[in-house]
């Protein structure tokens, strides 16, 4: 005998647990194989009712269960052996051959339509209407072929019913192995107040206080930096030399830069020529100190702002990182010629993340906030502050991820769902427990019975990421099929 011990409420499987059972002979202990218990029951072998009692202890958990186990009589007409060194015709022969001395209508009509089926044959070999011929067949065939169905369908067909199936009235009966394999989980339904709550579309952003881009201020051709560029995903500090910057001039800034490089050098000849005439003027007090102090100065910044001109293109802008975090986006290269304010590399902190969202109601939304995660569970938001209504009629709202450990990533659509301040009365459920029929209507599994689960059309509302509620079709107490519940839509 196999036991099933499953949690009334959840469905969940009792494993960690001792069975004591009172059978008619006597009290036994069941064993447990793999997530069912076994009971040995030579007793019955034998038809008849038998009453049960189990008792069964997990943990500090003792609960008594009855039943009666019914055991039908045994069919009578069972085939018998056949005699030791006998003779007798095969089976299939044997029961045609009854068949005949029992003169057997339906044998004896398919018989003649096989008769009258070959001399159409030879008829259509002779040029006779191929159409008549096949009409009168298919009219033989229809009339016989039903008489010797039900003639020769075996008596006291055996009819697997302990499978998976929806019933006529669109109930589905489960077996309890079945709801093994299919993980079926229920909740009880329990009404309370929750407030409502509205769907928003959002995206994930980064928080712009800890994400940050590394642009080029001056175009110019890329090169790494000692140890190269680094990669995606890579952790990186606020200061780290993330790549340098050659700069390339353009033909007209050379051209710019060659006719200034003609025109200090022309300048720095005529300062240099009149230097050399104030130095001996200087010594015999034609020209005064100052003023050859200050043609000194002039001449000296002119061969200043040569030599920039000539190292200008050796001076390298070193492109460092704004703020700690992981690349999530590198446009990086040797010799890649960058424009200016081109993005090279995307910082951000995964562990700090926001949602933007779109509110187009004119409602007040509440500081707390979810949204399904991968795995759709809801996961918290905390509201960051609103802006005002643009030329899309939307108003957007931030808000911050409180545990950013859910998987979620930048750029990732998702909905939002904000509490308001008004108040609704219904059921929470997981969204996966809400599913579609193939009306269009939303439904509930309702488990009835142990192996019975009934559909109820359901009227829900937003409550977060990962519950609905439910406020109408299914009544408190009832037990909802929370996991499952679309493996149970697709039984035929």
């Amino acid at each position: 005998m196999t036991v099933y011990i499953d949690r009334f409420d959840t469905n969940e499987p009792v494993t960690e647990a001792t069975v004591y059972v009172e059978t008619p002979a006597g009290p036994a202990t069941a064993t447990l194989e793999g997530d069912v218990f076994l009971l040995d029951a030579p007793w019955a072998a034998e038809s008849g009712e038998y009453e049960l009692l189990f008792t069964v202890e997990a943990g500090t958990d003792i609960d008594f269960l009855t039943a009666t186990l019914t055991i039908p009589e045994i069919a009578a007409g069972a085939d018998t052996a056949p005699l030791a060194g006998s003779w007798q015709l095969p089976s299939g022969l044997a029961s045609v051959a009854e068949r005949l001395r029992a003169g057997d209508l339906a044998l004896i009509a398919v018989g003649i339509a096989g008769f009258l089926a070959g001399v159409l044959v030879m008829a259509l070999k002779r040029g006779r209407s191929v159409v008549a011929s096949l009409f009168v067949l298919g009219i033989i065939l229809a009339a016989t072929a039903p008489m010797a169905l039900a003639e020769t369908a075996p008596q006291g067909a055996v009819v697997i019913r302990d499978v998976a199936q929806r019933l006529p009235d669109g109930r589905i009966f489960v077996p309890k192995a079945s709801q093994r394999i299919l993980a079926i989980r229920t909740l009880a339904a329990v009404e309370n107040e929750h407030r409502r709550s509205i769907e928003m579309a959002g995206r994930v952003v980064p928080d712009p206080n800890a994400s940050g881009l590394v642009q080029t201020a001056i175009g110019g051709r890329l090169l790494p930096p000692p140890g190269g560029f680094p990669a995606l995903g890579t952790t990186v500090k606020a200061g780290d030399v993330m790549a340098l910057v050659e700069p390339s001039l353009a033909a007209a800034d050379q051209t710019s830069i060659r006719q200034s490089k003609a025109e200090l050098e022309q300048d720095i000849a005529l300062t240099e020529r009149q230097l050399e005439r104030y130095r001996p003027l200087a010594k015999s007090g034609a020209v005064s100190q100052a003023q050859l102090e200050e043609a000194e100065l002039t001449l000296q910044g002119l061969r200043d702002r040569r030599a920039e001109l000539d190292n200008l293109r050796m001076a390298a802008e070193t492109l460092v990182a704004p703020v700690s975090g992981v690349v999530s986006k590198a446009n990086a290269a040797p010799g890649l010629i960058a424009e200016t304010n081109t993005e090279v590399f995307h910082i951000i902190d995964p562990a700090k993340l926001w949602v933007e969202a779109a509110l187009f109601a004119d409602v007040a939304v509440a500081d707390q906030a979810s949204v399904a995660g991968p795995d759709e569970e809801a996961v918290s938001l905390e509201l960051v502050g609103a802006g005002f209504a643009e030329d899309g009629q939307a108003q957007p709202v931030q808000f911050r991820i409180a545990d950013p450990a859910t998987g979620l990533r930048v750029g990732d659509r998702v909905t939002v769902y904000a509490e308001t301040t008004s108040v609704t009365k219904g059921i929470s459920a997981p969204r996966e427990a809400v599913i579609r029929s193939a009306n269009g209507e939303n439904i509930v599994f309702v488990h009835i019975g142990p192996e019975i689960f009934e559909p109820r059309a359901v009227r829900t509302e937003p409550l977060d990421g990962g519950r609905v509620i439910i406020v109408a079709g299914v009544d408190a107490g009832d037990r909802v099929v929370t996991r499952g519940a679309e493996l149970l839509n697709q039984l035929r």
